[in-house]
Order: structure tokens, then C-alpha cells, then sequence
């Protein structure tokens, strides 16, 4: 965290008299010697005196959230997050109103969790006013005060308490943190749908996510966001299989493996959790193709899937459909076991050839345009992937012109 440009930012800050540190997760991190990425910054300057200052060492800041005190200083291709220090006026569970402060330990006393209540200077001397180190290396996620009063002022708690249990856990989880989590279910639906899934994604990218999702089974948040049929041992299995086949965790994946939705059910889903265009696309085709893959696939069945839906969509169903054969029928899964790793090693590297012809090919042989001109290319299309991609354009060609006779 010692980079010339955060040097620079510490050092015009701390120039102009101003106290400066880094806080939150860069902290946390630091101290695990887990790779830090977001470089957040607390100061007791006021975002105005920060801007006045970093504005005449020619230092670009944009005001993404002055009215919360934070304001974002752009220094070649990182942004800084830079907040001053503040205190809690008042809360309502979705935001709070603040006062800028001085105070270090006031400021740390209104975060979330122990360990996110760390900052450490740039010389590495970390500042610990929670006991937040001793929680952090022993795996206790533990709230600071009374959990209760902290859920009570951010609703979203109840989410990051299960996020950071999912990741950062060791222990059992604190007993009154869970109870507290448990009476505060309710609260969460009334938060937006980004929130809510920037939450639940994170939750279920964690290594082992299964437990801390089978404790938000059974206090029915989960009963609250997935308006689906639930199958936590579906998305164990399919945890192991991404281990075992050394693929990183997917929230859109593990949610598919999470719940069985019909289509009304999934677009209610897609909707509760404002899931991105991209993120629903995948989800749907995820979620409505279970089934196409088999273990020990024949070739042609293997080469139409591989084709048509692509080698990494296709990967992502070979692993739902086994890991789903693993919960629903264990035995049969067990003795099928070499005919999946088949199926699955048959989609390592592979990549799909050009089709070698297109609509002005159809056109040219006196196909109108129109929704007949897609009919008929998808017809040569099958065709061709059916004789496994042997036939060379002219043979294509000559498949086009019989099927343009035909019509």
C-alpha cells in the first residue's frame, strides 16, 4: 500500500496538516496478507478542505457522495476513496445522517465489525480501537456494541454479516449476532435490489459458502429473496466439483445451482435482485437448459452442445447437471463418475469453427429475405455440424442450392 501515488496522496494531505489513514477492507486484508485491491482513506479534513487541497497539487477529485463525506481522487488509473471522519446524527436501516468529526475512535465506533473498524497510517502502524486483530486472525466475525442497534442503523447488515461469516469465519458464528440477524429478516426486504445481490453475490463466491447459506435457509432470509424451490446440497456439490476441476466460484453459477425456478419464478428472481442484462441472460440460460448435458455424451450430442451454446456455457451446465445427479440420484452419480470427467475433459480447449456460409449466400441462391433465410441457414448449420465440420463451403453450397430447389 505503498505505491508512488498513494504515497503522493498521504503525503499532500498530511502537507496541509491534514490527518490521514487507510481503513475498512484494505486494512483487513493487509493484516491476513490476503491481496488488497480498493484503497479506502479516512481524514479529518472536510471534503471541501480535501478538494481545496489535492486541487492545487493538480490532483483530479470527483464528489461521488460529498453529502456522506466522501469525495474520489483520480491519480493515474487508481481511485481513491477519501471519507472523512464522521458520526452518526441519525439512522433509519437504509441510510444514515452524519456530522464530520475529528475523533479516529469515534469514527471507528460506527462501522459494522470489529475487524473493519482497523486503519493503519502509511507507515503500517495499524490502530485498533475494537479488538478488531484478535477477531480478525481468530475468525469471529463479531459486531462492535450491541448487534441489534448496529442492524438497526443499516438494514444491509443483516446481509454483510453473512457475507463476511462466508469468508472470513473460523468459529461458530456469535450467537448474537445470529439471533440478532434472525429477528432483523423482515427489515431486509425493503432494500434495493443491487444491494441486496452485491451482498449475496459475495456471499456465495466464498471457498465454503455452504454453511453460512444453510443459516440463512433456516432463518428464512433466504425463504425472503429466492421466491424458488431452495437445494443448498445441489450448491455443495457443485462447490466441490469447481474445486475439484480448479474452477473459481461464480455467483450467477452457484445462485442457478442454489434454486430450481420455472420461468416465472426466475424472472422474479431476475427482478428482486436487479441482476445486470448480462447477468440474467446467463441466468435464464442456465437455469431453463438443465438436463442437456449427460455424462459420457456421444460424440454428436457433445458437438451440437459444444457449438451452438459455446465451449464455457456449456461447461457451466456439464457442472449444475452433475452436481445435481450428485444430490438427486448419489449412487447412480458415483457410478458415473469417469463418464462425466469424460464429458467434461472433452470441453477443455476446445473451440468452434466459422460456419462457412451467410444470409447473402441464402439470398444469392433466390431465398427472399425474410424469416426463411434464417430457416434455411440453420438447416445447412445442423447439417454441417452433424458431418462434424467436414463439408468446405462449396459443399455447403451445393446443400444450399437442392434446399433452394425444394422451395
Amino acid at each position: 500500500m505503498t505505491a508512488a501515488d498513494t504515497a503522493r496522496l498521504f503525503g499532500t494531505l498530511s502537507d496541509a496538516g491534514a490527518s490521514v489513514r487507510f481503513v475498512g477492507g484494505c486494512v483487513r486484508d493487509a493484516v491476513l496478507g490476503r491481496p488488497v485491491t480498493d484503497l479506502d482513506v479516512a481524514t479529518d479534513a472536510e471534503p471541501s478542505r480535501v478538494v481545496e487541497i489535492l486541487g492545487e497539487e493538480m490532483i483530479r477529485v470527483v464528489p461521488t457522495g460529498v453529502e456522506h463525506g466522501t469525495v474520489t481522487a483520480i491519480m493515474g488509473a487508481r481511485p481513491f476513496q477519501i471519507t472523512t471522519l464522521r458520526r452518526d446524527v441519525a439512522t433509519d436501516g437504509r441510510r444514515a445522517v452524519v456530522e464530520f468529526t475529528n475523533d479516529w475512535v469515534e469514527d471507528s465506533r460506527r462501522r459494522d465489525f470489529t475487524f473493519n473498524a482497523l486503519s493503519a497510517d502509511i507507515d503500517g502502524m495499524v490502530y485498533d480501537y475494537t479488538d478488531g486483530i484478535t477477531d480478525l486472525r481468530e475468525g469471529r466475525v463479531r459486531f462492535i456494541g450491541k448487534a441489534s442497534d448496529r442492524i438497526a442503523e443499516d438494514h444491509l447488515r443483516v446481509l454483510r454479516f453473512y457475507r463476511f461469516q462466508a469468508h472470513y469465519g473460523k468459529t461458530d458464528p456469535d450467537p448474537d449476532a445470529i439471533a440478532a440477524c434472525s429477528a432483523a429478516v423482515r427489515s431486509v426486504e425493503a432494500l434495493p435490489g443491487e444491494r441486496v445481490w452485491n451482498e449475496l453475490s459475495r456471499t456465495l463466491t466464498a471457498p465454503e459458502p455452504t454453511q453460512v447459506i444453510e443459516l440463512m435457509e433456516k432463518n428464512g432470509l433466504l425463504r425472503l429473496l429466492l421466491s424458488a424451490r431452495r437445494s443448498v446440497s445441489r450448491l455443495t456439490a457443485l462447490a466441490a466439483l469447481e474445486t475439484m476441476v480448479k474452477l473459481d466460484p461464480d455467483p450467477v453459477r452457484r445462485l442457478t445451482a442454489l434454486v430450481q425456478p420455472d420461468r416465472n419464478e426466475a424472472s422474479q428472481i431476475v427482478t428482486r435482485l436487479r441482476l445486470s442484462r448480462h447477468e440474467t441472460a446467463r441466468f435464464d440460460d442456465l437455469a431453463t437448459r438443465r438436463g442437456e448435458s449427460t455424462a459420457g455424451m456421444n460424440d454428436l450430442a457433445l458437438r451440437r452442445s459444444l457449438y451452438f451454446l459455446g465451449p464455457e456455457r456449456f461447461r457451466e451446465l456439464v457442472l449444475l447437471d452433475w452436481a445435481n445427479q450428485i444430490v438427486m440420484e448419489p449412487v447412480r452419480a458415483a457410478e458415473e463418475t469417469a463418464g462425466w470427467k469424460e464429458t467434461w475433459d472433452a470441453t477443455a480447449g476446445w473451440t468452434a469453427p466459422e460456419f462457412l456460409l451467410n444470409g447473402e449466400d441464402v439470398q444469392a441462391a433466390g431465398i427472399e429475405e425474410g424469416p426463411d433465410v434464417g430457416d434455411v441457414l440453420l438447416n445447412i448449420e445442423e447439417w454441417w455440424v452433424e458431418q462434424a465440420f467436414k463439408p468446405d463451403r462449396e459443399a455447403c453450397l451445393d446443400r444450399l442450392r437442392v434446399i433452394a430447389r425444394r422451395r
